[in-house]
């Protein structure tokens, strides 16, 4: 395809012109697709509108070719992977101690044990004559000790160490975990005395309701507002060999929790709505002010992070929500001016409705007749005269 050239009027034409001879006869410029002239056959079709081409009349020019910029793809939003929970060993699960025995058990082999040790050393005469008459007993003369005596005098003694020093008390609201040699053996929950292995080593943890006050933290709200927070939470131990065998301190781990997830809350949503004033969304639009919604986000933020550990959170409460001590003072200036202006604003506009409704009274009435001059005139001296009267009565 080629494109041609069209015959210049006439006295549009320069002087000195050749007259040129159209090579096609009553032609005509049209539109046609240009991606068909430049098409390359290794690449797919751009999409654009067809263009025209053309020249001016007279002139040397190449065809011209009009196309409108391609538009911008927009950037493909990556969606946040979401935060993995910590993960917890599957085995380390709280279980009764297998072990564990009414306490009653050791003091009565500990008992037996020590009657063994003290009848054999009466059958040996080791006691003076003093002790056996004060006891009531037959005085035996001692002969020494061998090596079976002494076997059974030791053998005695460690069932004695064994059975009291195996003796544990046990209270309402309180937990021992039970490990040997490093290995999670059980829990023991009972209160009262039980007996378990005086080989086993103990650690006493407390699974009773507790609840945690926290310091003054700081955090930064979605305006970028400096806070200060002081948050309440309700929590207690669930699984005992997690919270204790499964992190290095609970009540640590609890608070440093807290302080992360009130970071994460915290600066989703503004302390106060946009404009601190009266409108349309503004009461309904969500802040930290709403302590419900909050506490309810926070509770669960919680829970999620401290379920692996062993710990059950009932609740985390915001109690107080302050501004930080550099940004207090211009924060409370913004809301007095705040306030003042929503009260001129209410003065303003009773004080209107009254002069709109006395004017209207008093022309339908025909107590006045007034043209337009007059109607500004009275209108301002009542405007003056009402606002005065209010703002008066609202200082005194």
């Amino acid at each position: 395809m080629s494109t041609t050239t069209s015959e210049p009027e006439g006295g549009d034409a320069p002087p000195g012109a050749s007259r040129r001879t159209p090579v096609i006869a009553q032609e005509t410029t049209c539109e046609i697709p240009v991606h068909l002239l430049f098409r390359d056959n290794d690449c797919p079709p751009l999409a654009l509108r067809p263009a025209v081409v053309a020249r001016r009349r007279g002139t040397g020019e190449q065809p011209r070719i009009g196309r409108d910029p391609l538009p911008a793809r927009p950037a493909a939003v990556v969606p946040a992977p979401p935060r993995p929970a910590p993960a917890a060993d599957p085995e380390l699960i709280e279980r009764p101690a297998p072990g564990a025995l009414p306490g009653w058990t050791g003091m009565v082999a500990g008992a037996l044990a020590l009657a063994g040790v003290g009848t054999v050393l009466w059958g040996a005469g080791v006691f003076p004559g003093m002790v056996t008459r004060l006891l009531g007993l037959a005085s035996y003369p001692y002969q020494g000790l061998g090596l079976g005596l002494w076997c059974l005098l030791t053998l005695g003694v460690l069932i004695t160490l064994f059975a009291l020093g195996g003796i544990g008390r046990g209270q309402v609201g309180h937990a021992w975990v039970l490990t040997l040699f490093g290995e999670y053996r059980g829990t023991v929950r009972r209160p009262g005395l039980f007996w378990v292995n005086p080989l086993l080593l103990r650690r006493r943890v407390d699974v009773r309701l507790r609840h945690w006050r926290s310091e003054p933290m700081p955090a930064v709200d979605a305006d970028g507002t400096a806070l200060r927070v002081i948050v309440l939470v309700v929590w207690r131990v669930r699984d005992t060999a997690r919270a204790v065998l499964g992190i290095e301190d609970h009540e640590d781990y609890l608070s440093e929790q807290v302080e992360s997830a009130l970071a994460r809350v915290v600066s989703q949503l503004p302390v106060d709505a946009p404009g601190l004033g009266k409108g349309p969304g503004r009461e309904s639009a969500p802040t930290l002010r709403d302590a419900e919604s909050v506490g309810a986000a926070l509770t669960r933020t919680l829970a999620g992070e401290c379920a692996p550990v062993g710990l059950e959170v009932f609740s985390a409460q915001p109690v107080v929500i302050e501004y930080a001590p550099e940004v207090a003072a211009a924060m409370q200036r913004r809301r007095i001016a705040a306030i003042d202006a929503r009260h001129r604003e209410s003065v303003l506009t009773s004080v209107v409705d009254a002069v709109d409704d006395t004017v209207t009274r008093l022309t339908a009435r025909g107590l006045v007749e007034l043209d337009d001059y007059e109607r500004k005139a009275l209108v301002k001296d009542l405007t003056v005269a009402f606002y005065a009267g209010r703002t008066g009565a609202l200082e005194d």
